[in-house]
């Protein structure tokens, strides 16, 4: 059974998105990066890697079901931030939106009955639930230990011993 048009078109547009998401959490990695909290930046180049797997999920998805992905261009992330409580609240902010496009992804294929579809992007709605709390725990780890040197310096060591773990489809 070929795809439907909406369902690749959906799920075309969320590779785009995960590897914009690699590049935004680049962004975060290098204002990290610079200044000086290397567990920090640690953690977003890991998030970089996660986002990156993630679209060669979708990709490969597609592919096996003969579509051929389209890679469009790759908007330039725009933030700026003025202190390092803002970086985790936008990575929030921003996995709040990939789980509204994940869920969209899903309705494309509810509405014409692709449950095999609905089965890859269940696996990747529970990975947008562990990514919304893993964001929310930042920022309240930083806003409750955060505001004091030793505070900052234990979470940057702890974010310093994240490693990347390549996501597995229990499908």
């Amino acid at each position: 059974m070929a795809l439907d048009a909406n369902v690749t078109s959906a799920l075309n547009n969320q590779i785009n998105k995960e590897l914009y998401s690699a590049y935004l959490y680049l962004t975060f990695a290098d204002y990290y990066d610079d200044r000086g909290l290397k567990g920090y930046a640690n953690w977003y180049m890991i998030q970089v890697q996660e986002e990156v797997a993630h679209a060669k999920i979708l990709r490969r998805y597609l592919l096996d079901n003969d579509f051929k992905p389209t890679m469009e261009a790759i908007d330039k992330p725009d933030k700026t931030f003025a202190n390092d409580l803002e970086p985790l609240e936008e990575g929030y902010k921003h996995e709040q939106y990939v789980t509204s496009l994940i869920n969209d992804c899903y309705q494309a294929a509810y509405e014409v009955h692709d449950f095999r579809t609905m089965q890859l992007l269940d696996w990747f709605v529970k990975e947008q639930g562990e990514e919304e709390t893993n964001a929310k725990d930042m920022i309240n780890d930083y806003k409750l230990f955060g505001s004091t040197p030793q505070g900052l310096f234990d979470l940057d060591q702890k974010y310093q011993a994240r490693v990347f773990v390549a996501p597995t489809m229990a499908m």
